[in-house]
């Protein structure tokens, strides 16, 4: 693999980690957040469906820009934008502030993805696609164990501030950007001369958009469902100590990390609908495991075995997305799907508790679980896709190398 796909992957790699590694501090902080604020840890829950709510405008603004002046420079814009806002959540010291600010962080956490994954997969060989998809997919499971770490190391001895003030580090990344990443040599064949040109793009694909966010939707209902208020539940269904807890979304999120990979590099000898589909009953079958074991071995035993399927799945998201999409809005269109999937999903995380306090936790997340995975079986057998497409002409001469 060329020096510039490498640089390009590993760009679209960190941006995502640090962007969940952002996203999921707040998951540690439930419990502490209420306190702080006053409020109930419902309404804490509420700042991540306000995250997750407000990424389509991210996906629009950004990636419109990307499809328009090339990835590089809306990346690097992109970046340190997320960077000042969980910098600045920080600082928070009533509870409107700190919504405020989470919604913001959404627009930032919606650019990344799509912009990201269009430089990052439109230098890379097709014959390394699938598993550069996973690994680039897999940044997110980084990010959510780098917070489990952080929550750890720092939370004993420290504010909950210093989670926040971390998240400025990303900020650096948009210097390696500047001076390592090339510019995607597909947006330099493909790129579009206006913005009207870009909309007309989209709207001749408008069966095809509505059926890509129909799948990112119960794929955000998948990961949203089973990561987000895992560790809550732990500690207050099974009485996990606090202090153990970050310790299995450590554990989950290497399986996270494994499942991508592993998937990634199947969907390319199986294709990409098949490998999701055998990753979803991986999940599937270790639900008992994962939401009513009876120790904490068998709990994260099927916390690791949920995340080897779960980001397995989502491991093809990104290649499978880039496919489908037409090459004049590649930086548009499967960023946007993605992020309108979250806007309808952004809710998982209420849907969950509301459910809890009618069935009880483990029948929450597992039944809400079990209706997602079947769904998403469905939804894939009637899909398509087109696995291995050339998205510019130097893709031969980059596979002979």
């Amino acid at each position: 693999m060329q020096s510039n796909s490498r640089h390009a992957v590993a760009a679209g790699f960190l941006g995502w980690t640090l962007d969940a590694f952002d996203f999921f501090v707040v998951v540690f902080l439930l419990d502490t957040l209420a306190a702080q604020f006053g409020v109930p840890k419902s309404k804490i829950i509420i700042t991540l469906t306000a995250t997750l709510a407000l990424r389509p405008v991210g996906a629009i603004l950004f990636g419109m820009l990307a499809d328009r002046y090339g990835r590089r420079i809306p990346l690097m814009a992109n970046v340190i934008y997320f960077s000042l806002i969980e910098l600045l959540s920080g600082f928070s010291t009533t509870f409107t502030q700190f919504l405020i600010l989470r919604a913001l962080f959404g627009i930032g956490m919606g650019g990344e993805w799509g912009v990201g994954a269009s430089l990052a997969l439109e230098n890379a060989p097709r014959k390394w696609r699938g598993v550069l998809s996973g690994i680039l997919q897999s940044g997110y499971s980084i990010g959510y164990l780098l917070a489990a770490v952080a929550s750890r190391a720092l939370l004993p001895g420290h504010s909950w501030r210093w989670m926040f003030w971390l998240g400025a580090l990303p900020a650096l990344l948009a210097l390696y950007i500047r001076t390592k990443v090339p510019e995607s040599a597909a947006w330099q064949e493909h790129r579009v001369a206006s913005f009207g040109e870009m909309l007309r793009a989209v709207r001749g694909q408008t069966r095809g958009f509505l059926y890509l966010v129909l799948l990112m939707t119960f794929m955000m209902f998948l990961s949203h469902g089973t990561q987000d208020l895992y560790p809550d539940f732990l500690k207050h269904a099974h009485g996990i100590p606090a202090t153990t807890v970050p310790y299995v979304a450590m554990l989950y999120n290497v399986g996270a990390v494994i499942g991508a990979i592993i998937f990634g590099q199947l969907s390319q000898k199986i294709g990409r609908r098949y490998s999701m589909i055998a990753a979803l009953v991986v999940s599937l079958l270790v639900i008992p495991m994962w939401a009513f074991g009876g120790s904490l071995v068998i709990l994260a035993a099927g916390a690791f075995l949920m995340q080897v399927g779960v980001q397995g799945a989502w491991g093809i998201i990104p290649i499978h997305l880039n496919e489908l999409a037409p090459d004049a809005v590649r930086g548009l269109m499967p960023g946007l799907a993605y992020q309108f999937g979250i806007l309808v999903a952004s809710p998982t995380n209420s849907i969950e508790d509301a459910l809890r306090d009618r069935f009880g936790y483990s029948w929450a997340l597992a039944g809400f679980e079990l209706f997602v995975m079947i769904s998403l079986t469905v939804i894939l057998l009637l899909g398509r896709e087109d696995h291995g497409r050339a998205f510019h002409s130097g893709d031969l001469l980059i596979e002979k190398e």
